[in-house]
């Protein structure tokens, strides 16, 4: 069966679910107890990392730059699979009614409900060029959705020459069929002709700005170009909910800088999240080892190809295997081996307040979550989260009680909930 036509299915309800999990087999194969099954440290505060890191000769900067003393959380945790049958999901937005945009990486946006309804695509979407690791990417509703319904996304779009991340938004409909008034607000340049390394992750920030995260393409040729102020690539932007380009902006009057940059020298970033207090976390690949979550601030430098945690693909340093250089900023976790890093989120919520201001990161080659316990901006605890689902994470929201959702990119793409029952 192709992709585009896979089935989507329904999970039955909280009701029927634990009816139908009567027995304790059913039970402990639908659940997580008490937090981290497969993944708790040896001993206490040993690291949950045991795998030898690729470059073990390099060190970290600072004391818990990489593997953090392991934590657990000590409540029972449960999952449920609240929806599946999606192709390659990669974002999860949470809409106002307590249901979730998602979008599946061939080019189509669902309204999947909280429990389990899955909607038909929605309408009046650009054309994607979905092939790599490009399509359909992220989704956010905007910061005044109640009154505007303003949705944005980001895509791969298809241009002469190749393609590159763009970002639209649209107006939802009132009976959530179709976008209308769809504009481009955003192009990434240069155009390339390639299908890896497109970002890209959206936020709001709480003065309304909107931050775009991009990869720089992920071929030899094109790397340097994380380091060139006249190329999108390897950037994170700040742009007005407009697209028009902010005053106070880094770059804005610099002659050969793109005045829509706000900090540079990033390989891939698939994850941002903002605080309350406006503080900007992204979290992008590496390659074998350095995976890094970088507290992204205006006009600094992260270093991507001149510095670099971990070693090539192929075997052998990256840059000689410069990991500090002056004038680059460290990041302020990074993991080697790597966990192939997905969407972040902030928890903020009721249901785990031992979670409060956490960052929750999404692993796709080692499929949990990554809990980091953030101290003034260091991490001081790591605990993954959902190891027994065996899927690839992709993205991570928290819902209106406190209850953590995710999806999966797989062929058979689920939304998963994760709760204290």
């Amino acid at each position: 069966m192709p992709a585009s036509a896979a089935p989507l299915r329904r999970k039955a309800s909280n009701a029927g679910r634990f009816m139908a999990a009567a027995s304790l087999a059913v039970l402990m194969a639908a659940c997580n107890v008490n937090g981290t099954v497969g993944a708790s440290p040896a001993e206490p505060g040993d690291p949950v990392e045991t795998r030898p890191a690729n470059a073990p000769d390099q060190q970290p900067a600072f004391e818990n730059q990489t593997r953090a003393p392991g934590v657990v959380t000590e409540a029972e945790l449960s999952h449920t699979v609240v929806a599946e049958g999606l192709v390659h999901p990669w974002g999860l937005a949470l809409m106002p009614d307590g249901n979730w945009l998602v979008t599946e990486r061939p080019g189509r946006l669902r309204i999947i409900t909280a429990d389990g309804e899955v909607g038909e695509p929605i309408a009046g979407l650009p054309e994607v060029d979905a092939r790599g690791q490009g399509g359909l990417l992220d989704v956010i509703t905007g910061p005044d959705f109640a009154t505007d319904r303003r949705i944005y996304w980001s895509y791969a779009e298809p241009r002469d020459g190749g393609n590159a991340t763009s970002v639209a938004r649209g107006v939802l409909s009132d009976d959530r069929t179709r976008v209308t008034d769809v504009e481009v607000i955003f192009r990434a340049l240069p155009t390339y002709d390639g299908d890896k390394h497109f970002g890209s992750s959206l936020a709001f920030a709480p003065d309304g700005k909107l931050f775009i995260t991009l990869g720089e393409r992920s071929d030899a040729p094109m790397r340097p170009q994380a380091q060139d102020l006249g190329s999108h690539m390897g950037k994170t932007i700040r742009i007005n909910a407009d697209g028009s380009v902010p005053a106070d902006n880094p770059y804005v009057g610099q002659d050969g800088a793109l005045p829509e940059i706000w900090s540079l020298g990033h390989r891939n970033v698939q994850g941002i999240a903002i605080g309350a207090d406006g503080a900007v976390w992204t979290v992008e690949h590496g390659t074998r080892g350095g995976d890094e979550v970088n507290l992204d601030q205006a006009g600094l430098n992260y270093g991507w190809p001149e510095v670099a945690y971990g070693i090539e693909y192929r075997g052998g340093e990256i840059n000689e295997g410069i990991t500090q250089k002056e004038g680059t900023e460290q990041p302020v976790y990074y993991w080697d081996p790597v966990i192939a890093p997905g969407g972040m989120t902030l928890y903020d919520g009721a249901m785990f307040p031992g979670w409060q201001g956490n960052l929750l990161v999404a692993a796709l080659k080692e499929k949990h979550i990554a809990r980091l316990v953030i101290e003034d901006g260091r991490v001081v605890g790591e605990e993954r989260l959902l190891t027994g689902l065996g899927d690839r994470i992709r993205d991570v929201a928290v819902g209106p009680d406190g209850a953590v959702w995710v999806v999966t990119d797989e062929n058979n793409g689920k939304l998963v909930r994760l709760y204290r029952p």
